[in-house]
């Protein structure tokens, strides 16, 4: 797993995705007017991305490890945010699950590179010393079956 630009790390993707999700969600009329649940969650998307490019741009992976964790934070209060936002009756259950999902993958995904980060070849190396300058990039394929398409089961 070698990337050189944080756009191509698939967990930056997704939490594009959910990113653009709740901003359609906010844009909508009731939920607009709540200026504090609307930035809230908002920022918890935008940190979500943001994290895991600020990891990604320090150039070492134990600030990218770090900085992977906060953004899997963010990414679950994402998921609570929802839930305030179906209780108040800014989405339709529909529209949460939809969030859900992509929140989820998002984890999913963070989870993944921390445990290859933790784990793998380059473990505690920056990837300015890993030997291929050559990317690996791939576009997010969410029909992919090693990404969860739902919560696990409670």
């Amino acid at each position: 797993m070698k990337f050189r630009r944080f756009e191509e790390i698939e967990a930056w993707q997704i939490a594009r995705e959910m990113c653009k999700l709740v901003k359609r969600f906010t844009d909508k009329e009731k939920f607009s007017r709540d200026w504090d649940l609307k930035n809230q969650i908002k920022s918890s998307s935008g940190s979500a991305m943001d994290c895991i490019t600020e990891g990604h741009e320090r150039g070492n992976n134990s600030e990218f490890v770090y900085f992977l964790g906060i953004a899997k934070g963010s990414s679950g209060e994402v998921r609570s945010q929802a839930y305030r936002a179906l209780d108040w009756d800014y989405i339709t259950e529909e529209e949460r699950i939809q969030l859900d999902n992509l929140d989820w993958r998002t984890g999913a995904a963070i989870q993944g590179l921390i445990d290859y980060l933790n784990t793998g070849p380059l473990k505690g190396r920056g990837q300015r010393y890993s030997k291929s300058k050559k990317s690996k990039y791939q576009p997010v394929n969410f029909s992919d079956p090693n990404f969860p398409d739902s919560p696990p089961p409670f």
